[in-house]
């Protein structure tokens, strides 16, 4: 494959000759350079021109999937014509132990991006989703998979691929503490089009050589189609046996039919609904013997073309009035036909977030009596060039459309009665309608934050849930948090920060001012921080957001630096300027990458070897162990080493998206606690609370050394 490659991207490549099968193409590839190898089945020659295309993306790092945006997207335009799509996807991993053998999922759709559901919740209410075409990439012993995905007459347009791995663990790793295994995905696209596709026009029969395809334009607001097939002749004088594929492939649905034509006769084929102002290709393939020549003639025709209309026209049963925009005052319905209105989504940049749709049924009246309003039913639904797929009776509803495919959609108003009230023949009325495109539907909730994602341009949303919802729109509620069980992690979070108080009540006494100020910032932000941090109900912000983290961590990386330092015993000049330019580069390197654990480490490590360089020093011109004192070291420095430890192990290692209100609010307590163990001991030579005399000392109570000096007894 990789010599194809080379050949598509260095220089056109003709391709002369196609087997159509049932459900995959097979092409003959050239070689580089010339001859082109014959084709296996020595299908005869055409006049026909086929050129190939080759489409690629940067390949991309997969990640376990929690929400959409764990999923890596790929976005592709298949061009008109298109005869064969093929992708090459690669998968492939690391070589390291951690590595494991590992089941990639690849979702594939037609004109947006899949919406997927590989944690089984619920979506919304009232919400319509269109499935995707999805399959599984094992990589075991290999550490590379190379898959092939073959289309036979695509769709036009855009098609989008999303990858990810299996559900994520759940467990919140440290960036930087851990290596995780990389798995990359990356994904190319081949492309058979064919230049001069023969046009079949409504209406006017056309000779056509079973050999390559040819195409049909469906005009706008067209009720059926109805294709016909005759005068097969074969060039073996035997009994002519053809199938007809009509239309494109979308997957998992295929709006394509099929029909199987035996002998000469006429048979026909009828598309109810056909897709507005599109291609339609018709594949005419052989059942017979292979070698064998086989001709025949085509014939389409349309019904059912209406054109924008202001009003209702009542017409037979099954008629249309199509609607175009702007709608005022609301939207004229009738019980003897349906209403078709059109939204244009053909912008190109729709499909990525909720096409919402609101319907309130204001009046309805049959002649002079009017009905009463509980007694008459809206029956709605959504159809995009295709057979109607969503419905709903109500004279209120909320249809939502996930990921709308870029194109025309229609929605279709009618109105029902209940048959025992007699029905609602000849009732009209009016139905307000309120259409809108939002990047996450309802925003997500109140347990949801809704983010935008870009992928190689393509701007599109997703919901990131929290306190156990899930769902597409983060309106599962099956494994949700209780309001009780919000209000309690909230208050371990925040409360757990009040263990700093006795760290700041020591400090103060052994005259420790910065660092207990310190101490006395981190316990302040933290509260606040984990307030602000918790969804739903239980959430209190006192400023933004991504401020209160950032003071959070702030705090939390120099209060550390402080107490190592301070455990130094140092000079108080230059501890003061350790202090004041290790803070500065703390807040610099926090900008840079605030979750990164070297942010942590770095100055721990830093502040670890000043300590130690000052102990051995301190040691080495007393002679003997510093600090000196068992009892320091037995009833003070070991108990807060090992708080320290533990909790950064917990930190490192326990941390789950379950656990974390216990598990952080334990980590909490216990850097609180090994702060109020690891401080030093006061100056020896000064009492608590003992301030320098010239800071209370006053010009009518100080003493004068000078007289004294001077002084004769």
């Amino acid at each position: 494959m990789g010599q194809v490659g080379g050949c598509l991207m260095g220089q056109p490549v003709v391709w002369r000759r196609i087997e159509a099968l049932p459900a995959l193409m097979m092409l003959c590839v050239p070689a580089c350079p010339p001859p082109v190898p014959k084709c296996p089945h020595g299908l005869p020659e055409t006049n026909s021109l086929y050129v190939s295309e080759y489409f690629s993306q940067s390949a991309q790092k997969l990640s376990f999937y929690s929400w959409y945006g764990n999923a890596k997207l790929f976005h592709f335009h298949v061009p008109e014509d298109t005869v064969l799509l093929r992708w090459l996807l690669q998968a492939s991993r690391g070589k390291g132990p951690e590595c494991t053998s590992m089941e990639i999922t690849v979702h594939f759709r037609h004109g947006a991006p899949p919406v997927i559901n590989p944690l089984g919740t619920r979506f919304p209410a009232n919400a319509t989703v269109r499935p995707s075409y999805n399959i599984s990439i094992t990589l075991s012993s290999a550490v590379q998979n190379t898959t092939f995905v073959n289309v036979t007459t695509p769709a036009a347009g855009d098609w989008f691929i999303a990858a990810h791995l299996p559900q994520a663990a759940g467990r919140i790793e440290v960036k930087g503490f851990s290596t995780p295994c990389p798995y990359m995905f990356q994904a190319d696209m081949f492309v058979l089009r064919l230049t001069d596709m023969p046009v079949l026009e409504p209406g006017v029969p056309m000779p056509h050589t079973v050999v390559s395809p040819a195409k049909v334009f469906v005009p706008k607001h067209a009720a059926a189609m109805r294709f016909q097939l005759s005068s097969c002749v074969t060039s073996e004088q035997r009994a002519c046996t053809v199938r007809v594929l009509l239309g494109s492939i979308t997957l998992p649905q295929s709006f394509q039919r099929s029909l199987t034509c035996t002998g000469s006769t006429n048979c026909s084929l009828a598309l109810e609904s056909p897709p507005w102002e599109k291609w339609l290709q018709i594949m005419v393939e052989s059942l017979g013997t292979a070698n064998a020549s086989v001709s025949v003639e085509m014939l389409a025709s349309f019904t059912g073309g209406i054109p924008c209309s202001s009003g209702i026209r009542e017409g037979p049963e099954g008629a249309l009035c199509v609607l175009c925009p702007p709608w005022v005052f609301g939207v004229p319905v009738s019980s003897l036909a349906p209403t078709l209105l059109l939204l244009n989504l053909n912008t190109g940049m729709d499909s990525g977030g909720s096409l919402v749709v609101s319907l309130l049924l204001n009046k309805v009246s049959r002649g002079t009596n009017a009905l009463a309003h509980h007694s008459t039913l809206l029956f709605s639904a959504f159809s995009q060039g295709y057979p109607l797929s969503v419905s709903t009776s109500s004279a209120e509803a909320t249809l939502i459309v996930l990921y709308p495919q870029t194109d025309d959609w229609f929605l279709s108003l009618q109105l029902l009665c209940p048959r025992a009230q007699g029905g609602c023949a000849g009732a009209e009325g009016r139905v307000s309608v309120f259409a809108y495109l939002t990047p996450c539907f309802n925003d997500c909730g109140p347990y949801g934050q809704c983010s935008l994602l870009r992928r190689h341009g393509f701007l599109y949303a997703g919901c990131s849930c929290k306190a156990g919802w899930g769902g597409w729109s983060c309106t599962d509620d099956s494994k949700a948090q209780t309001v009780g069980t919000q209000n309690l992690a909230t208050l371990l979070l925040t409360l757990s920060n009040l263990m700093f108080l006795p760290a700041i009540a020591v400090a103060v006494y052994r005259f420790y001012l910065v660092e207990a100020s310190v101490y006395t910032y981190t316990m302040f932000f933290s509260t606040f921080y984990h307030a602000c941090d918790q969804p739903g109900v239980a959430v209190l912000c006192i400023m933004d957001y991504d401020t209160l983290q950032y003071c959070d961590f702030l705090g939390s990386v120099v209060s550390i630096w402080v107490t190592i330092l301070c455990m130094a015993r140092l000079k108080k000049i230059l501890k003061y300027v350790l202090f004041v330019l290790g803070t500065l580069l703390i807040a610099m390197s926090l900008q840079l990458d605030r979750r990164g654990v070297w942010n942590m480490m770095g100055p721990c490590l830093f502040a670890l070897l000043i300590m130690v360089t000052a102990w051995v020093s301190e040691g080495s011109q007393r002679r003997h162990c510093y600090p000196s004192s068992w009892k320091r070291w037995v009833f003070y420095l070991l108990p807060g080493i090992t708080l320290a430890f533990i909790a950064i192990s917990v930190y490192a290692f326990m941390e789950t998206n379950e656990n974390y209100y216990y598990t952080h609010s334990i980590w909490h307590v216990l850097v609180a606690c090994s702060v109020a163990f690891l401080l030093p001991p006061r100056d020896k030579h000064k009492k608590p609370w003992a301030w320098p005399q010239k800071l209370t000392c006053r010009y009518q109570i100080c003493q004068n050394d000078r007289e004294e000096l001077y002084a004769v007894t």
